[in-house]
C-alpha cells in the first residue's frame, strides 16, 4: 500500500483553520508546499443523504451556546495574538458546500491557495457571506475562474460527489474537529498543535531544538520561499 502524504484538513468557516493557514504561510511556507490540502465542512441536507446512502457517519455534534460564546472570546484573543482585525460574520443558514465545492474548482485550476486565501479575507476581514453563491462567484472572477461555475458549485452532481469522498475519507482519517494534521500515523489537532506537526514534517525529534531561520533559509528551496513578498501570507 502506498504511503499517504502528510495532510492537512482545513475548513473555511473555521477561525482556527484560519489562525492555522496564516502561521503556516507566515513561517513554515514550505510546510505548505509540501502537504495535501483537505477541505472539511458540516453537510447540508443533501450531502447527508448521500453520506446516509454510503453509510458514513461524521463525528459531528450540535455546538453548546456556552461554547460558541467561548470561540468568539478565544478567537478574539488568538487575532489579536497575530495583530489581525476580525469582523465576526453572522452566518444565517449556511451551506457550506457553496464555498468547499468551488475550492475544488480552484485546487483544479491551480488556484487553491489563492482561493483559500481570498474566501479566508472575505469571511473574516471583509464580513462577507461565504454561503451566498455571488461572493464566491465574485471571488473566482478576481482569480481568472469561471465566476458561474463556481457560483453554482453547489448544484454541480460531479463535484457534490467528489466532496462526499472528500468528507468519507476525513471519517477514514479519524478527523474530529479542524485544522487536523496527519503526518504518518501522528495527528495533531488544533491551531495550538501547528508547530508539532512542523516539527514532524521536518523530522525534527520531539524534545529537540528546531533548525534556526538561518539553517531553514539554507535549505534548498526555502530562499525563494521565504523571500517572496507577494501572495504568502496576504489577508493582511
Amino acid at each position: 500500500m502506498a504511503k499517504k502524504p502528510p495532510r492537512w484538513y482545513f475548513s473555511l468557516r473555521s477561525p482556527y483553520s484560519w489562525f492555522a493557514y496564516r502561521d503556516l504561510m507566515k513561517h513554515h511556507p514550505d510546510v505548505l508546499d509540501a502537504v495535501k490540502w483537505i477541505p472539511f465542512w458540516e453537510p447540508d441536507a443533501r450531502t447527508e443523504e448521500l453520506l446516509a446512502e454510503a453509510e458514513i457517519t461524521l463525528p459531528l455534534v450540535p455546538m453548546a451556546r456556552e461554547k460558541n460564546f467561548y470561540i468568539l472570546q478565544d478567537a478574539r484573543r488568538l487575532a489579536e495574538d497575530r495583530g489581525l482585525d476580525v469582523t465576526w460574520p453572522i452566518d444565517r443558514d449556511p451551506v457550506w458546500e457553496v464555498s468547499h465545492l468551488a475550492y475544488l474548482l480552484a485546487e483544479d485550476a491551480g488556484l487553491g491557495r489563492e482561493f483559500v486565501d481570498a474566501v479566508y479575507r472575505a469571511r473574516w476581514q471583509e464580513s462577507k457571506n461565504i454561503s451566498d453563491p455571488a461572493v464566491i462567484g465574485e471571488i473566482a472572477a478576481g482569480l481568472g475562474l469561471d465566476a458561474d461555475r463556481a457560483a453554482g458549485a453547489a448544484d454541480d452532481a460531479e463535484l457534490r460527489a467528489r466532496g462526499v469522498e472528500i468528507l468519507a475519507a476525513s471519517v477514514r482519517d479519524g478527523l474530529f474537529g479542524v485544522p487536523f494534521f496527519i503526518h504518518g500515523h501522528d495527528k495533531f489537532w488544533g491551531v495550538d498543535r501547528v508547530e508539532a506537526f512542523v516539527a514532524a514534517h521536518r523530522g525534527v525529534p520531539r524534545g529537540t531544538t528546531g533548525p534556526t531561520d538561518a539553517e531553514l533559509a539554507a535549505l534548498p528551496g526555502m530562499a525563494a520561499a521565504q523571500g517572496d513578498g507577494g501572495h504568502a501570507g496576504g489577508c493582511g
